[in-house]
């Protein structure tokens, strides 16, 4: 089986490259692409006439545009990357036969109440970048193509730029952090989106039911400033040495800290219709950072 993932550098595309590997040959590109292929989702006739050369039977896209502040004014860059290049790979797709496996964001909901968000749930994106990834869902899902999508939040990995990479560094550098206390969701590490996504298409594979929309996310919730106070708890317990201790970590409101695309509240997504359509058990959240911790911060 040939499996064609675009975005293989960043966060979830490294992780990828390593889950995939056992279904079968895995093409990995990012936007620089190699041997006249490109795993560029700005570049659409590249795009078309890569998937056509490879003809894959999965084709996974771990590549966006997550500049969340930055879609605020790149309106049409945001949407030709999160919502028309998966439009087209998803017309690709329905020609071959071929999966598509897409990855969306809690961001396409409007962040109301408390309650996780399911599926069948009505999307209010609050800003631009959450507004491209629900087209870009909604255009995949109107092409009929075979498909696989999963809505993650707050994405990091033991390496690469991110929250807990941002955390870490910040926590040895400053004597105090102030960090958000009132968005609340789950840290959801690359590595356990990528085993979930290689067991999902292993069964989508063998019955087709298993497609579809789904919430994928760690057990448990917390807010940014419980994410950050946890990494550096871990630290500590490491005895590594911090300036800014969990108790010199305040805890401020989102409207403290003003930015030019609003962030929902609530991220909390429900994932129960992908445990019981896949048959899993989620890890709760603390376990998962602790071993990304581990992993960045182990001594050779």
């Amino acid at each position: 089986m040939k499996i064609f993932l675009l975005g293989k550098n960043g966060q979830v595309g490294w992780e990828l490259q390593r889950a995939l590997a056992p279904l079968g040959e895995v093409i990995a590109l990012d936007r620089f692409g190699e041997n006249g292929l490109t795993g560029d989702l700005a570049d659409l006739d590249g795009l078309r006439r890569t998937v056509r050369e490879l003809k894959p039977q999965v084709i996974v896209n771990a590549a966006a545009y997550t500049a969340v502040d930055r879609a605020e004014e790149e309106h049409d860059l945001a949407t030709l990357i999160n919502a028309e290049a998966p439009r087209l790979l998803a017309e690709e797709a329905k020609a071959l036969g071929a999966l598509l496996v897409h990855y969306s964001t809690d961001y396409v909901f409007d962040g109301s109440g408390d309650a996780p968000w399911q599926e069948t749930d009505t999307p209010g994106p609050v800003n631009h970048y959450g507004a491209s990834k629900l087209a870009g869902e909604r255009r995949i899902q109107a092409s009929g193509c075979r498909h696989l999508i999963f809505r993650t939040s707050w994405v990091y990995a033991a390496r690469g730029s991110n929250f807990l990479a941002t955390m870490a560094r910040l926590m040895r550098e400053r004597d105090a952090l102030q960090v958000i206390d009132d968005q609340v969701g789950a840290p959801t590490g690359a590595e356990l989106i990528a085993d979930v996504t290689a067991h999902a298409i292993a069964q989508a594979l063998r019955d087709a039911t298993s497609e579809g929309l789904y919430h994928l996310a760690p057990a448990g919730e917390t807010s940014w400033h419980g994410f950050a106070t946890f990494i550096a708890e871990w630290l500590l317990g490491q005895g590594l040495a911090i300036q800014a201790t969990p108790e010199r970590i305040a805890s401020i409101a989102t409207s403290e800290w003003p930015t030019p695309a609003q962030r929902p509240l609530n991220s909390r997504l429900d994932t129960t219709r992908l445990e019981r359509a896949f048959d899993l058990t989620l890890p709760p959240w603390r376990q998962a950072v602790a071993r990304a911790l581990q992993e960045r911060y182990e001594k050779p």
